[in-house]
């Protein structure tokens, strides 16, 4: 009787952790997996969901913003799971303000299908600060399966990690010659969030832990 108990009790854990419910020691849940709780919408509020079946938050894309948190953070490691569609575009927003373009007024670091758009500059590929630093490589997975993105900002020092990757590793006060267009580049804290752009992409496992 006490194993079936310990065996239904292992079960729960991960089917908690599988819906983005249960975050790893140190960090908290920014989704509850089932509702908007927490977070705000910038533009469309009708393209911004939850699953709760699946556990996940998805934009179906229609250009509606960007749904931010409603909490500010400064220092961090964030880590999300993103699923990307044919030809998808999004985006990560950090220390951003409530209003203005986060890729500008704060940080973005670009979520793309990178294998089918054509084109991309250096600088638009996944994993990279948008506009400012590219990513290393391109290093996602096939359309439709999970990305995992590790995210670290500490000061002046952001990394971005991507399927155990690391794709971008700055200083930002080495990124002066940025500032005029990228003000946000000298925030020291902000909200975090994603971006609608055109199809559907799905968020999940979505945990932060302050630094």
């Amino acid at each position: 009787m006490r194993r079936a108990a310990l065996v239904f009790g292992l079960c729960l854990a991960l089917s908690a952790n599988a819906l983005g419910q249960t975050p790893p020691e140190g960090f908290k849940a920014l989704f509850n997996g089932k509702d908007l709780s927490g977070w705000k919408s910038t533009g469309k509020k009708d393209v911004w969901g939850a699953d709760e079946k699946q556990g996940i938050l998805y934009v179906e894309g229609g250009g509606g913003g960007w749904l931010l948190t409603e909490a500010e953070y400064g220092d961090f490691e964030l880590r999300l799971e993103y699923k990307m569609p044919m030809k998808g575009n999004s985006g990560v927003a950090l220390r951003t303000p409530p209003q203005g373009d986060p890729a500008y007024v704060g940080m973005e670091i670009q979520l793309i299908d990178d294998k089918n758009w054509q084109g991309l500059q250096t600088w638009q590929h996944t994993g990279s600060i948008y506009n400012v630093v590219p990513a290393k490589k391109v290093n996602n997975r096939e359309i439709g399966e999970w990305n995992t993105m590790r995210i670290v900002a500490k000061g002046r020092q952001v990394l971005i990690e991507q399927n155990r990757e690391i794709l971008v590793d700055a200083n930002l006060d080495e990124l002066k010659e940025h500032y005029k267009k990228h003000p946000g580049l000298t925030r020291e804290k902000g909200h975090i969030g994603f971006q609608s752009y055109n199809f559907r992409v799905e968020f999940r496992n979505i945990f932060l832990k302050p630094l």
